[in-house]
C-alpha cells in the first residue's frame, strides 16, 4: 500500500492542502491552533510535504516537531521544476498543494530533521541583523544625494542608530551561541580556521545546521559550492557552482578572501588553485606562418576581393563568417 502524503501549499493567512491516494483537498487557517487541530486528525504514517517557504511556515514545523510527526521540506525550485516536468504549467494555491504531493508520492524525499530551539533563534536574529545590514547600506546611498543638510543630518542619525542596533545583536547572538553547549562546540571548532570570524562563524552555524553531519561532497552541494559538470558529446564545459544557500556561500566568500591572506603565495595550496582559476582561451596573436602569409600583396588582394563580393551581393545571400556554436 502507498504512503499517505499531505502536499500542502503555505501562505500568511492559508495553507491549502492535497491529499493522496484518496485524493482530498481542503484549506486551513495558517495559525498555530488551526494546525495543532488539523495534526491531532492526522495519521502517523501520513508525510508531510511543503516547500521551504520563508516566514510562513514556523508554525508548521514547530508543530510537527513537537509532534515528531515526519515531513519533508523541499526546496521551491526542484517542486516547480517537477511541476513543469509533469506537464503542469498552471499556478495556484491548489495545484502547488498537489504538485507537491505527487512530489512526495513519486519521490523518495528525505525526511527533515528538525532543528534545535537555540538554533532556531539564531536563524531569526541572523535574519534580523541580515535586515539592519541592507537598512545601513540603503542608508548610505541615500546620503549621496542627499541635497540638504538637514537631510544628511537625519540620515548619519539612523546610520548610527542601525550601526548601535547591529552591535547589539552581534552580542546578542555571541551570546546565544555561548549558552548552547552543542553550538558552543561546534563554535571552538570553526573559530580555529583561518578567516572564519564570528559573523561567518554565526551564519555558518544558523544557516547550515548540517554540517557535521554529512561528507564533504553534499555539504558543498548544500552550501553551493560543488561546481556542476555542463557535458555533451565531445564538448566539455567550464565547470561552475551554482544553486545551494546563498548566504552560506555568500558567508564562505568573505572566509575564503580573508584566509587568502594568511597563504603563501608560493605554497602548492595556492599554486594548485591559480592554476585551476585560469581558463584556457584562444591566443590573439598570429602565428608567423599566418602573418607572414597574411602580409603579402596576393593575400590583401584576395581580401579585397572577397569584401568586394560581400558588398555586392544582396542582403539575404551576403556571405558571412560562420559564428562560434555555443552549448
Amino acid at each position: 500500500m502507498p504512503q499517505p502524503i499531505a502536499g500542502c501549499d503555505l501562505s500568511r493567512a492559508f495553507i491549502d492542502l492535497h491529499f493522496l491516494p484518496a485524493g482530498k483537498v481542503g484549506q486551513i487557517a495558517n495559525t498555530p491552533e488551526a494546525i495543532a487541530s488539523w495534526l491531532d486528525t492526522l495519521g502517523r504514517d501520513v508525510l508531510v510535504v511543503f516547500e521551504a517557504t520563508s516566514g510562513c511556515d514556523g508554525d508548521l514545523i514547530a508543530a510537527l516537531a513537537e509532534r515528531g510527526h515526519p515531513f519533508s521540506r523541499v526546496n521551491p525550485r526542484q517542486a516547480r521544476e517537477f511541476a513543469r516536468a509533469t506537464g503542469v504549467l498552471a499556478k495556484t494555491d491548489r495545484v502547488d498543494a498537489r504538485v507537491l504531493a505527487r512530489m512526495g508520492a513519486a519521490l523518495p524525499l528525505p525526511i527533515t530533521v528538525p532543528v534545535s530551539a537555540a538554533r532556531s533563534r539564531l536563524s531569526d536574529f541572523l535574519r534580523r541583523r541580515r535586515q539592519l545590514v541592507d537598512m545601513c547600506k540603503a542608508e548610505r546611498l541615500h546620503r549621496h544625494s542627499a541635497g540638504q543638510d538637514e537631510i544628511t543630518t537625519a540620515i548619519e542619525a539612523m546610520i548610527d542608530l542601525l550601526g548601535r542596533q547591529i552591535t547589539d545583536l552581534d552580542r546578542h547572538i555571541a551570546g546565544l551561541i555561548d549558552e548552547d553547549a552543542t553550538l558552543a562546540s561546534q563554535a571552538r571548532l570553526l573559530a580555529a580556521v583561518p578567516g572564519i570570524v564570528p559573523t561567518v562563524l554565526a551564519t555558518l552555524l544558523g544557516e547550515l545546521p548540517e554540517l557535521g553531519t554529512l561528507c564533504r561532497r553534499r555539504i558543498a552541494s548544500l552550501a553551493g559550492l560543488a561546481p556542476r559538470a555542463r557535458e555533451s558529446g565531445t564538448w566539455r564545459g567550464a565547470r561552475r557552482i551554482w544553486g545551494g544557500r546563498r548566504k552560506v556561500r555568500e558567508a564562505l566568500y568573505i572566509a575564503a578572501l580573508s584566509a587568502s591572506r594568511y597563504v603563501p603565495p608560493s605554497s602548492p595550496c595556492a599554486t594548485e588553485c591559480a592554476r585551476k582559476a585560469r581558463r584556457r582561451r584562444p591566443s590573439s596573436s598570429p602565428s608567423p606562418a599566418s602573418s607572414s602569409s597574411s602580409s603579402t600583396p596576393c593575400s590583401r588582394q584576395a581580401r579585397r576581393s572577397l569584401s568586394l563580393e560581400q558588398h555586392s551581393c544582396p542582403r539575404d545571400v551576403r556571405i558571412r563568417p560562420k559564428s562560434r556554436d555555443f552549448h
